[in-house]
């Protein structure tokens, strides 16, 4: 090795080693791995037991995470899952929407259930953009347009809200909280922009705006600088969780688009939705639902329109938390976790739900797509148009017919079932961490 070589080489390693002790602790990541619903907010409310942080870094309240804390049922939509924990600190970060109308209603309701001192530990950033009553009209008009290819969205605005955000004519909590009169002219600029666009929405403006002077001063108390905390927080060693909302399949440019949401809900999300650069992250769990479901339209290869659906629909109790809509039910597919775990690169799985598959006598999982002559994609389809046109090969597996609702300890479940797990594990070549069996967060089996 030349003496440059050498020196560039030392050069490296000090750069190296320089990034690392920066921070005295790394941000964890629960990301949903199929198209959302497969159990994140119980995972979240496990881990956060431990954690110091937990964060939201991207979408709105068209996530909804369900919780079951001590024999009750929290629902979260923008609050994250985290919350249940009152030793630990929430973070609404910058790349979320926050529909403040929804935030405070979402407060009062959880509050009624028990939660406490949320005041001095919910922290939203003053770079989160602001939802709007008009943006949900609109994306309910948008939708209504689309007649039978509407993208089966929430309604929540949270498109049309990113979309305001992308035009640069968006406004962020921390405008709102400063001058009121600059607040009060882009907001009249942003209101007329919408009625041009569509001239049926009726804005009362001045009516929003004495509205949106009073949710300044209840929000006031809660907005920071989210990236400056969360800096200062990993110097410091604190521990850091991050919630992803939404699923990999629904991420704006690796999801089935266009039928995804409006955000990054990948890896990529949530450097960009906290401020956070990639050397920080730790572990990214991908949470893995036994079967797999979608909300909404779009295409779904290991979907099945038969009693087998019905069933996993049944038993699942698949009914989405923020739209009500049941939930389409198929088979596990390899393929599509392969593909999420290629952009999300995550370094264990939980499984939940295990237990919905508890009657059947044999289980079918996705191995491979192919195209109409046979030959076997070695990717996943960029298009719907390509998506929607491959065949599914099936691995079939023994079942196990045996309830595993009250097993806690993995080399209890029934072989069949262990087999499974290992099934997945294997074909992923990502370590099965957990599994879930049941609602609560005993039910989850720590499987090493």
């Amino acid at each position: 090795m030349s003496a440059t070589s050498a020196t560039n080489g030392t050069h490296y390693e000090q750069l190296h080693q320089g990034r690392t002790k920066m921070y005295k602790s790394k941000v964890d990541v629960v990301l949903g791995a199929q198209w959302g619903d497969e159990g994140k907010g119980k995972v979240v409310d496990m881990l956060a037991s431990d954690v110091d942080i937990v964060c939201r870094c991207q979408g709105g309240n068209n996530a909804g995470h369900t919780v079951v804390a001590n024999g009750t049922e929290f629902d979260f939509h923008l609050l994250p899952s985290g919350v249940v924990n009152e030793k630990c600190v929430s973070v609404i970060g910058n790349g979320v929407v926050i529909h403040l109308p929804s935030l405070f209603d979402e407060v009062l309701k959880n509050e009624a259930k028990g939660l406490q001192h949320l005041e001095n530990r919910l922290i939203i950033s003053d770079r989160a953009h602001l939802v709007f009553d008009f943006h949900q009209h609109v994306d309910g008009m948008q939708e209504a347009e689309k007649g039978g290819k509407s993208l089966g969205t929430t309604k929540k605005g949270i498109g049309p809200a990113y979309s305001s955000k992308a035009t640069r004519n968006g406004i962020r909590v921390g405008e709102l909280l400063g001058d009121f009169n600059l607040f009060s002219d882009k907001f009249k600029s942003i209101v007329a922009t919408h009625v041009r666009l569509f001239p049926s929405i009726n804005v009362d403006v001045e009516a929003e705006l004495a509205r949106y002077k009073d949710y300044a001063d209840k929000v006031r108390p809660y907005v920071k600088d989210t990236i400056c905390f969360l800096h200062t927080a990993l110097r410091n060693g604190k521990t850091i969780l991050v919630e992803g909302a939404n699923a990999a399949m629904l991420d704006i440019d690796f999801g089935t688009y266009p039928y995804v949401t409006s955000s990054n809900c990948s890896i990529g999300g949530v450097l960009t939705g906290l401020g956070l650069p990639p050397q920080t992250i730790g572990e990214v769990i991908g949470v893995v639902k036994a079967y797999t479901t979608r909300v909404g339209d779009g295409p779904f290869p290991a979907e099945q329109l038969n009693e087998i659906g019905d069933l996993l629909q049944t038993r699942g109790f698949e009914v989405g938390v923020t739209t009500k809509r049941k939930r389409r039910c198929g088979w596990l597919d390899i393929p599509l976790l392969k593909y999420t775990s290629l952009v999300n690169g995550y370094t264990c799985i939980c499984l939940t739900k295990l237990d919905i598959l508890d009657t059947l006598p044999e289980i079918k999982v996705a191995v491979a797509y192919k195209k109409p002559n046979g030959e076997k994609l070695d990717h996943f389809p960029g298009t719907i148009a390509e998506l929607g046109g491959i065949e599914v090969e099936y691995a079939v597996l023994p079942g196990w017919q045996t309830s595993t609702e009250h097993i806690r300890n993995f080399k209890e479940l029934p072989e069949n079932a262990q087999s499974y797990v290992r099934f997945l594990e294997s074909e992923l070549s990502v370590p099965v961490r957990w599994v879930g069996v049941g609602k609560g967060r005993e039910s989850i089996i720590n499987v090493h």
